[in-house]
């Protein structure tokens, strides 16, 4: 994938959350929020896996954790959802993390608990965003 096929999937990615917002408002779980943004995500096409177990690599071996991510789209973008008042630097950190260890390009920290998706909706890129082509 090219930076700017990566960059429309995030674009769509956030208007299926806008349109899962709209219909549900805030103050829902985060569970609740993830299956209906799968199956919105799902019914327009888009290869989604939920909770997808993350291996973690310490000293050449594979360390058995409970790690796991909200949602990965089209094996690119990571997607971690909340539904709290205010994320923290700490959700920033976990989805960079999650990024990294997949070695995936982008990520979305997606906040429900708002009034406006577009507005608390942080986008992550990291050093395997930059190593692709443009175009």
């Amino acid at each position: 994938m090219t930076k700017k096929q990566i960059t429309q999937l995030s674009y769509e990615i956030t208007g299926c959350a806008i349109t899962v917002h709209k219909a549900l408002g805030p103050g829902l779980l985060e569970s609740v929020y993830q299956k209906c943004l799968t199956y919105e995500l799902s019914k327009r096409g888009y290869s989604v896996i939920q909770q997808v177990a993350v291996p973690v690599y310490y000293d050449d071996q594979v360390i058995d954790t409970e790690l796991r991510l909200g949602l990965l789209v089209n094996d690119t973008i990571v997607i971690e959802l909340k539904a709290v008042e205010n994320t923290l630097p700490v959700h920033e950190a976990q989805l960079l993390t999650y990024m990294k260890l997949l070695k995936k390009p982008q990520g979305l920290l997606i906040n429900f608990y708002t009034d406006n998706i577009t507005k608390s909706l942080k986008p992550f890129v990291n050093e395997y965003f930059k190593q692709l082509a443009d175009d």
